[in-house]
């Protein structure tokens, strides 16, 4: 099996832990679309506590990458529902589930077909 193989089974049986409702067809092609980032310990996390962060997710993710144009407040109010949804004491929220879940919750998947 090859890294992004490893990468893509350990994201989906974390999202089955987790009890998130993200199919393993989603979670392959994001952890396909980000590409070298999900093995990077610092990149492959969110972190909610952090409104730099936050920011660049709008900014770089819903905004540009799934070509959102909501107010910044609609945005903000997603990113922070889905901080929830993964847990304020989950300290370790995996970029590939973050996206995957905002991805969801715009009905934007598609961005992720090929």
């Amino acid at each position: 099996m090859s890294q992004r193989d490893d990468k893509i089974e350990a994201m989906i049986a974390e999202a089955k832990k987790l009890g998130l409702n993200i199919s393993d067809d989603l979670i392959t092609k994001v952890v396909i679309g980000l590409g070298p980032s999900v093995y990077k310990k610092a990149s492959e996390l969110v972190s909610c506590s952090q409104p730099k962060e936050l920011e660049t997710v709008r900014e770089r993710f819903l905004k540009k990458k799934l070509g959102l144009t909501n107010s910044d407040e609609e945005l903000d109010s997603a990113i922070k529902e889905v901080c929830e949804t993964l847990g304020t004491s989950n300290r370790a929220k995996k970029r590939v589930h973050f996206y995957a879940l905002l991805a969801m919750k715009f009905n934007k998947e598609s961005v992720y077909d090929a």
